[in-house]
């Protein structure tokens, strides 16, 4: 009796109930093939468009303004390799537009040269950044037209300068759609430039842009400029960060198929398994026919892999459609353009994966159909006892068969062997649960429970139960998607501004000495109280314990310091005592010390101090505005970055820089956004130099922000809340025929079709909840480690989200169960009854 017609003939009048469950794993490898293709294109993308976002062979950067000397430098430079030159000086400033009289914090973008060296501006009209360049002007980003009410041909003030807004910028090359929401950009010309706003104090960062023909030319213009002390990155390295940023990128993306794909598998294994259970008659009546064991067993091995196929196959056309969204979940938060090729090494690797996952996870329980006594077509009790050799094999192989594919996706075995450990310990302990849900289930209905919710209970415990596939779906499906949810509702809560209270919600930067008392005198005119004033020093290291720093940049030893925070400029501050928002983990914190003190007291950041190679005792000597300060580190302080409170990698004592150089920073309470609106336009309009930052909008920013990045990442965790109602439909439809049975029995004995469609609600509502208790319990963990060890802040479980999980979740998972039950209560008994002789 050939195998292939029997399997065919086998599955006649199950091929709907069997074709259905083939959506679990359809779910996952449409996963598996949309998330790998697009990690596959996001790989292409950033080595086609590396050049164009990062805008230049070689950037050269300072952390202050071009001097004469400096462009006199960069002009030889360009002129020697022949390459094309840009400069660039950015900072942040109030920009004012006359018109509406609004102001917007923004950041400035002054150049001069052939902007962009690579890729294309968008902008309106068409040749916008011509004509900026030919006449000046200013371009505006889109979002910053819209905010502030203003149209091309209008007018924008920046520091003294008044420029005509000649065109509008949709889209610069590397600029992504969260970058332009931190800020909107504002393009202006570098040689009309205030140079009041370039004054001590100022956040300025000059870059120099070079493109260059040929990789030697290139080489040796970055070790030039290396050499006269700028930050010198070229593109070929900044590809190679990029590469490996979106290598973990992709991997990631890779482990979310990975969990769609097992998931799908582990719904193909609890159909398998109740659909073997059901045919024990049909195998033991072939065996009593003369067929073996393993032919028996090679019947329904053709039925799964043709089944695979299908689900495979299915799983690839649904991918290439899902593959679509991805740019549209993720697209915001890259500085490349995604595109949507098809790939045809994912689909190829989908439809095999597909197939062999889908045959391994149906062979593991159909392996026992090799062990029904022929004695069963005779008596029902009869069954195969002990442990099965070939299922113990079959199981070793899928755990190998998974590593191995895991492995395959990362390429590293440390990451394959700590994610397949840690889905087998989440997996194991949703199992437990289900196993103590089923132990409890037993005892837990009472004779004076009503009868239909007894019955319900029931059914979590009574053959063929779908307790143990849907708790592991679900379950794992609730902890992802909730997990996300409260570290997202810790962070927002951690930055939120609090509506009470003496609570700072305008900072003005950048004042000057000179202009600190006219500034209070406006603030005073309009009833503001300024709750803190602090002073900023501007500083760069010289030496640390006797290296200078030209020493420390030049060494690239392990355990050297690191080069930015060798090379960056400081802006700190003195003061008397700490704030709330710092907490000594070292050391002794000295707040006053006589002005002529030789060695000044410095409180370092723990995380700057470790950056810097010093600790408690080290000498650092400051140059301030070209006169040397010597420090000893004295302290040791930890941060807390996301409070509204200006903080400092380094804080003096009162006494040695009173008199330095340095601007002041003051905290104060408007109390509205429209008193904060007219203040900001009060003091722009009479101290150009000053920037304003109304808290409120940049809390606003920092929640849009982050809801972007958790609707990213919600995105990618419903593909196993997606699998999960696939395995939930698919196990509800392959029971169906005891499901029937039972419905029959019931309504044989009197039950209406009422009464047994609330016994399925009570049993698939009563799963629902216990899957959103269990992931629910598991997500609080989870996220609770999230925000203390991770993100270091305090836990705050949003109640909103637990409560719409544990009336969500039961609900979706009763209807479903109603929904894919519904046949069996439309069938009259005495039909049912019919078909069972």
């Amino acid at each position: 009796m050939k195998i292939l017609p029997l399997a065919w003939r086998d599955s006649r009048g199950m091929r709907r109930r069997l074709v259905l469950y083939v959506s679990a794993m359809a779910m996952g490898v449409a996963a598996l093939v949309a998330l790998r293709s697009f990690g596959e294109n996001l790989r292409r993308a950033v080595e086609e468009q590396t050049i164009e976002v990062f805008g230049a062979d070689v950037q050269a950067r300072r952390g202050a303004p071009f001097r004469a000397k400096d462009d006199a430098l960069l002009d030889s430079v360009a002129t020697a390799f022949d390459a094309a030159l840009v400069r660039e000086t950015s900072f942040p400033s109030m920009a004012r537009f006359p018109k509406s009289g609004r102001t917007r914090f923004s950041q400035i973008r002054a150049m001069d040269g052939p902007y962009p060296l690579y890729g294309t501006v968008d902008a309106f009209p068409e040749d916008a950044v011509e004509q900026w360049q030919a006449s000046g002007g200013a371009l505006a980003d889109a979002s910053m037209l819209l905010q502030m009410d203003a149209e091309i041909g209008d007018s924008v003030a920046v520091g003294g300068v008044t420029y005509a807004i000649v065109g509008r910028v949709d889209r610069v090359p590397g600029q992504s759609d969260v970058g332009a929401l931190v800020g909107p950009q504002l393009y202006l010309p570098r040689a009309s430039l205030d140079s009041t706003l370039l004054s001590l104090g100022s956040r300025v960062r000059s870059t120099a842009y070079f493109r260059v023909d040929g990789m030697r030319p290139m080489h040796r213009l970055a070790t030039i400029l290396d050499a006269r002390g700028y930050r010198v990155e070229k593109a070929k390295d900044e590809q190679a960060e990029w590469t490996e940023g979106t290598a973990d990128l992709a991997r990631y993306l890779s482990l979310v198929g990975v969990v769609a794909l097992l998931l799908g598998g582990l719904g193909v294994a609890s159909a398998m398994g109740v659909y073997a259970r059901e045919k024990a008659e049909t195998v033991a009546t072939l065996r009593c026919l003369g067929l073996s064991s393993w032919r028996v067993l090679g019947v329904y091995a053709a039925q799964a892999v043709a089944l695979g196929l299908v689900g495979a196959v299915l799983g690839v056309v649904l991918g290439l459609g899902v593959q679509r969204l991805l740019p549209l979940a993720l697209g915001a938060f890259l500085p490349v353009t995604v595109s949507n090729e098809v790939v045809p090494l994912a689909l190829l690797e989908g439809l095999g994966v597909g197939v062999v996952a889908s045959v391994l996870f149906a062979l593991l329980p159909l392996a026992g159909v090799r062990r029904v006594p022929p004695l069963r077509a005779l008596r029902s009790d009869v069954s195969a006892r002990g442990v099965d050799p070939l299922q113990v094999l079959l199981a070793l192989l899928l755990i190998g068969a998974a590593y191995g594919f895991v492995f395959v996706q990362t390429r590293d075995w440390r990451i394959a062997l700590g994610f397949l450990g840690g889905m087998g310990a989440a997996f194991g302990l949703l199992a437990a649960m289900a196993a103590l849900v089923r132990r409890l289930a037993r005892g837990f209905a009472r004779p004076s429970m009503p009868y239909v919710w007894r019955q319900g209970i029931a059914n979590l415990h009574a053959p063929n139960n779908q307790t143990l596939v849907l708790l592991l779906s679900l379950g794992l499906g609730v902890f992802l998607i909730l997990t996300l949810g409260l570290t997202q509702s810790s962070i927002l809560d951690s930055l939120r501004l609090p509506t009470e209270g003496e609570n700072p919600d305008v900072v003005f930067f950048d004042v000057q000495p000179d202009q600190a008392d006219s500034l209070r005198s406006i603030l005073a005119s309009e009833s503001v109280p300024i709750l803190t004033e602090v002073p900023i020093v501007t500083m760069r290291i010289q030496s640390i314990d006797g290296i200078p720093t030209d020493t420390l940049r030049a060494d690239t030893t392990d355990g050297s310091p690191e080069r930015w925070a060798i090379s960056r400029e400081y802006r700190s501050t003195y003061r008397s005592a700490l704030t709330d928002t710092e907490v000594v983990t070292a050391g002794t914190f000295e707040g006053s010390v006589p002005p002529e003190a030789e060695i000044v007291p410095v409180s370092m950041d723990q995380d700057v101090a470790g950056d810097l190679g010093v600790g408690l005792g080290s000498r650092i000597v400051w140059d301030i505005s070209g006169v040397p300060i010597e420090s000893e580190v004295t302290s040791l302080r930890e941060i807390d970055w996301a409070q509204v409170q200006p903080n400092f990698f380094a804080v003096f004592p009162e006494g040695p820089l009173a008199e330095a150089p340095q601007t002041t920073v003051l905290l104060t309470q408007t109390g509205s956004p429209q008193a904060s609106a007219r203040i900001q336009g009060r003091v722009v309009e009479a101290f150009p130099n000053v920037s304003a930052v109304d808290v409120r909008q940049v809390l606003a920013l920092v929640q849009k922000v982050l809801g972007q990045i958790a609707f990213a990442l919600r995105f990618l965790a419903f593909f196993a809340v997606a699998t999960g109602l696939a395995v939930l439909g698919s196990a509800v439809r392959v029971a169906l025929s005891r499901r029937t049975r039972e419905a029959v029995l019931l309504r044989t004995l009197g039950a209406s079709r009422s009464q047994v469609r609330r016994i399925v609600v009570a049993e698939y509502a009563g799963l629902g909840f216990l899957a959103a208790l269990v992931g629910g319990v598991l997500a609080v963990a989870s996220a609770w480690a999230l925000a203390t060890y991770s993100f270091k802040i305090p836990f705050q479980p949003n109640a909103w989200w637990l409560l719409a999980t544990a009336v969500l979740v039961p609900v979706l998972v009763g209807a479903v169960g109603v929904l894919g039950s519904r046949s069996a209560l439309a069938k009259p008994p005495l039909d049912v009854l019919r078909a069972e002789e």
